[in-house]
């Protein structure tokens, strides 16, 4: 009986062994997820960092508004103070990926216009595109994430750019949703990129204190 006893206990353990090891997603606390994808990549010489941001939110308490944080007196969308400091810390220029058509600054019309973008699969026009993609290698792409997908505009954004050869590391904000398959939609839509899928995702309650986050980030690819 106890030879027994010892037989199953060991098939248990090597069982839950086997399982910790066939284990291969993880995300840590900052919201950064890895699923064994490409993740060898290199910063190169010629970086920008284009970005998506939503607009400012109105009120007097920066923390009350889904989209935006006070810096040094300066109040940015949240997806944008993660831009800055990545171009500080690679020396990148910025590109902001606008739209023709300006987004309502209240969070409840933000959202009810987002979400019928969504549903119709919209396109919204861009107000300028990258005019010398071909002087960067390296484009750092960031976004907030919206309903789990990435923002309309950026569907416009990749589908007007030919990423073609160059790399493409992304970064994002969200109020819960973290990365959600935004990583493979843009691996989708640039097949011949290399899309580094380690990718920064903050949570929109934390990207104030976020900086050593992001810039521990940057250092590590």
């Amino acid at each position: 009986m106890k030879k027994i006893l010892k037989t199953i206990l060991l098939i248990l353990v090597a069982t839950g062994l086997t399982a910790c090891g066939n284990d291969t997603d993880s995300e840590d606390a900052s919201g950064n997820s890895s699923s064994g994808g490409t993740t060898d990549v290199e910063i190169g010489e010629n970086v920008l960092v284009a970005y998506f941001t939503e607009p400012e939110e109105t009120g007097t308490d920066a923390l009350a508004g889904a989209s935006r944080v006070v810096e040094e007196g300066e109040v940015v969308g949240n997806t944008q103070f993660l831009a800055q400091i990545i171009s500080e810390e690679t020396g990148a220029e910025l590109f902001q990926i606008d739209t023709v058509q300006e987004y309502p600054a209240d969070h409840d019309e933000l959202v009810d216009q987002g979400d019928q973008e969504q549903s119709e699969d919209a396109r919204p026009e861009l107000a300028a595109e990258i005019e010398n993609l071909d002087d960067y290698d390296t484009i750092f792409v960031g976004y907030p994430n919206w309903f789990s997908d990435l923002p309309m505009p950026m569907y416009t954004f990749f589908e007007s750019h030919d990423f073609a050869d160059k790399t493409i590391i992304p970064f994002s904000t969200h109020g819960g949703s973290r990365l959600s398959g935004t990583i493979e939609t843009i691996e989708e839509l640039q097949p011949d990129a290399k899309v580094y899928d380690d990718a920064l995702s903050i949570s929109r309650s934390e990207v104030a204190g976020s900086r050593q986050t992001i810039i521990d980030w940057v250092n590590g690819i």
